[in-house]
């Protein structure tokens, strides 16, 4: 039986996480941490405001907001817990400052932009193709209230790209007319965010070649479709190698 804390339990993924924990037979759903919800319940287990109370488990899932998000990881490195991340955005440089606070452990974080299966094999699929076009770009879209752009998603989308070989960086004549018209550039590829109420979220990489296009995207319809990533990392991720391990795919059979 794994021992699991959830950090930001009260947030919409927190509580669908708290859910899954407790009802997973191998999994016990130990504490609960969201310092804006302290008191309140969830999962049959009282939110707490006390961080040195997630001393209690072995796992923590870390949902929370990115401006908090690396201070609470700080706390969970010295107390000894591997960590299991779904804050977005963690770019190189926040991964660098990531990997500074862990050290060498034993203690292991897996950082998972997307917990989603269809998401990490859009992430494989685009980087094996990207070497044969000469360009590629990438467009993401979610809801109005999401904490940052680009998504944590389509920061890893633009890196697996500029990994792949890919010439990425070319000439465009295209002249931005109004600043910003071309999207940001993540490790030289564009990357385009929307943010739209009604919107849940997708992510889509377009590849271009000489006469030819390939579009790949994945669509999340409902966040149940991040539960069954989110459980794999939690029994997995205090197997991993490293110290600090990025992407669900690591712990994919």
């Amino acid at each position: 039986m794994i021992r699991v804390g959830v950090s930001g339990v009260a947030g919409r993924m927190g509580r669908l996480v708290a859910e899954a924990v407790a009802a997973a037979p191998d999994l016990d759903l130990a504490e609960g941490y969201d310092p804006g919800a302290a008191g309140q319940a969830v999962s049959g287990i009282r939110i707490g405001a006390d961080p040195e109370a997630m001393g209690a488990a072995e796992v923590v899932v870390e949902f929370t907001n990115p401006a908090v998000v690396l201070d609470n990881l700080a706390r969970w490195r010295a107390l000894g817990l591997h960590a299991v991340v779904g804050t977005s955005g963690f770019d190189a440089a926040r991964l660098d400052a990531l990997r500074e606070i862990w050290g060498s452990g034993p203690a292991r974080c897996l950082v998972v932009p997307n917990f989603s299966i269809g998401a990490v094999l859009l992430l494989r699929f685009a980087a094996e193709a990207a070497p044969h076009f000469a360009a590629a770009e990438v467009i993401e879209a979610h809801h109005d209230h999401k904490a940052d752009a680009p998504s944590g998603t389509a920061l890893a989308a633009a890196a697996a790209l500029a990994r792949s070989g890919g010439r990425q960086e070319r000439a465009v004549e295209s002249r931005e007319l109004a600043p910003g018209a071309r999207g940001a550039r993540v490790e030289g590829v564009p990357v385009h965010s929307l943010r739209l109420p009604g919107m849940m979220g997708y992510h889509e990489v377009i590849l271009g070649g000489p006469g030819e296009t390939l579009t790949m995207r994945h669509d999340t319809t409902e966040r149940s479709s991040l539960v069954p990533g989110v459980l794999l990392a939690v029994r997995k991720v205090a197997a991993l190698p490293d110290p600090v391990t990025v992407g669900l795919e690591a712990v994919l059979d």
